[in-house]
């Protein structure tokens, strides 16, 4: 129970029993959790004002023990009574606000050594259990004032690059690239018309790229020579090709077409 020692200290001189000793851990708890104490009896006096000591008078009576306390973030105002009745003392608070009433029941033995009273390292006992009764028995049923309020998830800005009509990438990124039918199959015609989600190929327009036919390694930004000029094609744009790809390609046979006004099909 660190910060119990010093206080134990500044209030040894009015200390002359058990239950004295056993006001003060009990005081010390509620200090810990958030509260500070305003003075003695149930009425506020003048010039009051928080503090982590116990008031002057805090143990005039030895069978009542009246405390007042204001948590921190002023939210709450509790009102401490400490009775004894023979070997326990019967702690009940109450929340002045919300009205709720919290109350324990502590055994004195079993926390202080009545003999050691002027020997504070021998003087408490079971300081975990008195924690936890306290913790469980009168700050959880009437909350706790350092507990902040949950706070609301931040709004993100909005991605003014979304486009909701904007198609998704058929790839995403760290997926594996669909495996492409033969384009030798007679099932592929077709397929990719008939695909909803794009991730089939086959469809009626011809893609050179996928056709399945040898082809050069072509870098269309760079130029075609005699048909695009260097930078024509922006890099990595979808990109057509016209015309025969590759050079040292044979040019149309003249013969392929009968001159004009011949009808022979023997020709």
């Amino acid at each position: 129970m660190a910060g119990l020692e010093p206080l134990y200290a500044w209030a040894r001189a009015a200390v002359s029993c058990p239950q004295d000793a056993l006001v003060c851990g009990v005081h010390w708890e509620l200090v810990r959790h958030g509260y500070r104490c305003l003075g003695a009896g149930d009425q506020p006096g003048p010039d009051e004002r928080k503090s982590e000591l116990l008031p002057a008078g805090w143990e005039a009576n030895k069978e009542v023990y009246t405390l007042r306390y204001k948590s921190v973030d002023d939210a709450r105002e509790l009102l401490l009574k400490a009775v004894m009745v023979e070997d326990s003392m019967i702690l009940n608070v109450m929340d002045r606000s919300s009205q709720k009433v919290a109350d324990v029941t502590l055994t004195v033995a079993n926390y202080i050594n009545p003999e050691h009273l002027d020997d504070f390292h021998k003087l408490y006992k079971n300081t975990e259990e008195l924690r936890t009764r306290i913790a469980s028995g009168i700050i959880a049923p009437l909350g706790t004032p350092a507990e902040k309020a949950k706070k609301e998830p931040e709004k993100k800005d909005p991605d003014w690059h979304y486009d909701p009509l904007r198609v998704p990438p058929r790839q995403p990124a760290g997926t594996r690239a669909p495996s492409w039918p033969s384009p030798s199959s007679p099932f592929a015609v077709g397929g990719a018309d008939l695909d909803p989600f794009g991730g089939r190929s086959g469809g009626m327009i011809v893609d050179p790229l996928r056709s399945g036919i040898p082809r050069p390694g072509i870098d269309p930004s760079s130029g075609i020579p005699g048909r695009l000029p260097p930078g024509a094609v922006p890099p990595g744009a979808r990109f057509d090709p016209f015309g025969p790809l590759g050079a040292g390609r044979s040019g149309p046979d003249p013969d392929h077409l009968p001159p004009p006004g011949y009808d022979d099909m023997f020709m």
